[in-house]
């Protein structure tokens, strides 16, 4: 296991091809810091066709004995990786802060949360692995198995660099297939950490290749004849184009897209927890989550008083190195990020019926060299594009409703349908949000951001393609059926 080197040292970055390290032969990756562009956090060179090639191959090799070895080996080896994941989590956890951005303990957490991931998964050895129905018939049972579907092409964004890609090749691998992984180039670092953790714990050559890559050899990881199915975590226009892909091959593809979620704050709400909660969902991880609060709809009777107290505690944030204890919000993950989030903010100041409650200008200071933006709240008089498109940033834009009906309808109106969050004390209010809201994941009194591993995740519109992902939800993509009619000779006669 290579050690957690100080900030003036950078990580050397390889790729994991079939059972061996290599360094890439393709160009530069240098992997920055957010916080400070200039340091250089990891550096390494991208693998080409080849290793795409070598990888997929080597799956395929492996594909037989990994799926014919017993379900509590594989979850033993997913367990030995969790205490892996486990005893590095501090460490793991800065690096994750100096490659993306999260703070400290948002880092930490992550690494926390993959390693709770890999031991549920690990766990699915003990469960049962099948179905057995009664036949209509006498002597004869029906057997439903389970059974592994072969190599999974996985791809997965920046912003969770440790947890997605453990949600995904976690149960792939449990479920007795292997992986060919293509991580988001802005976080190879905790990529590589994910790797050396499963291959330290006794994962055998070629059920897992790491591949540093470019996006074009990503378009023919999802297009390779060797690869089974997919799963791909990213933005909706990135997810359109695979979905895309896989349908002209036939071949089943699970995705993961954007959001942009939104919370009701209905007029009993406990107005100090509504505004807690709806600052956490969209500030923290810098609004860089797929489930982070975009939209607030609140009900016009409280709206002053929750408007004020949002605003407020939204401009104490402190901003800074995510390093620093003291730090509540690091920067985005690049300066270009920074640079798109702000233009957003700009080109929506231009338009009538938007106006700026708090933050929305670049930093003057020392923090103007980061990738940092300050916590925004826009108020919007109507519909306007920052309603209804993804900025994936530290913005929120925030709309009055005449009524609590009026609010439920403004969450629900949005092409996303993966996250909602409803801030009320009446239950006929829940109710009506539960069946209204058409949104995969639905909290009550709580952000929108934050799903359990034990539970499915996933939405649905332009929100999600596919099964749905975590939990036992996962097993519908990561196996395939059989359905077995089995009766004796002798009670057939």
């Amino acid at each position: 296991m290579t050690s957690s080197p100080t900030s003036a040292e950078p990580v050397p970055l390889r790729s994991r091809i079939g059972g061996a390290w290599v360094d890439g032969d393709g160009a530069d990756l240098v992997d920055r810091n957010p916080a400070r562009p200039d340091e250089v956090v990891a550096h390494g060179r991208l693998v080409g066709r080849a290793a795409l090639d070598d990888a997929v191959a080597a799956a395929a090799a492996a594909a037989p004995g990994w799926a014919a070895t017993p379900f509590p080996a594989r979850g033993a080896i997913l367990a030995r990786a969790a205490a892996i994941v486990d005893e590095h989590a501090e460490a793991w956890g800065a690096e994750l802060a100096r490659e993306e951005g999260k703070t400290r303990a948002e880092g930490v957490g992550e690494v926390r949360r993959a390693a709770d991931v890999l031991r549920f998964y690990a766990a699915e050895a003990q469960r049962p692995v099948g179905e057995v129905y009664a036949s209509p018939r006498p002597g004869e049972q029906i057997h439903v198995l389970h059974k592994p579907v072969g190599t999974i092409g996985v791809i997965t964004p920046f912003n969770f660099p440790i947890a997605i890609p453990a949600w995904k090749i976690a149960p792939a691998l449990a479920y007795g297939n292997p992986v060919v992984w293509k991580p988001s180039l802005d976080v190879p670092l905790l990529a590589m950490r994910l790797t050396e953790a499963l291959v330290g714990a006794g994962l055998p050559e070629g059920v897992l290749s790491l591949l540093l890559t470019d996006d074009g050899t990503a378009g023919a990881l999802v297009e390779h004849p060797g690869i089974a199915r997919v799963t791909f975590t990213g933005s909706t226009a990135v997810g359109r184009r695979v979905i895309a892909a896989c349908g002209a091959l036939a071949r089943p593809v699970q995705a993961e897209m954007g959001g942009k979620n939104a919370a009701a704050v209905l007029a009993d709400a406990e107005l100090g927890l509504a505004v807690g909660e709806v600052l956490a969902g969209a500030f923290r991880s810098t609004g860089q989550k797929c489930t982070a609060t975009s939209r607030v709809a609140v009900t016009e009777t409280v709206a002053d008083a929750f408007v004020a107290e949002l605003v407020r505690r939204a401009d104490a944030i402190t901003v800074g190195d995510p390093l620093d204890d003291a730090t509540w919000m690091g920067p985005l993950v690049s300066v270009a990020a920074r640079d798109r989030v702000l233009a957003s903010v700009a080109e929506a100041l231009k338009r009538p019926g938007v106006r700026l409650l708090c933050g929305g200008h670049p930093f003057e200071d020392d923090r103007g060299k980061g990738a940092f933006v300050p916590p925004t709240v826009l108020e919007l008089d109507g519909d306007d594009e920052l309603w209804r498109s993804e900025v994936f940033g530290p913005v929120l834009a925030v709309r009055r409703a005449p009524t609590d009906r009026a609010a439920l309808d403004l969450v629900d109106d949005s092409a996303y349908g993966l996250s909602a969050a409803v801030f009320t004390n009446r239950l006929d209010a829940v109710e009506e949000a539960a069946q209204l809201i058409d949104v995969g994941v639905l909290h009550v009194n709580s952000e929108t951001a934050g799903a359990d591993p034990h539970v499915p995740f996933g939405g649905g519109k332009a929100s999600g393609f596919g099964p749905k992902e975590q939990g036992r939800a996962a097993r519908e993509f990561f196996t395939a059926t059989t359905t077995v009619y089995l009766r004796s000779a002798a009670a057939a006669r």
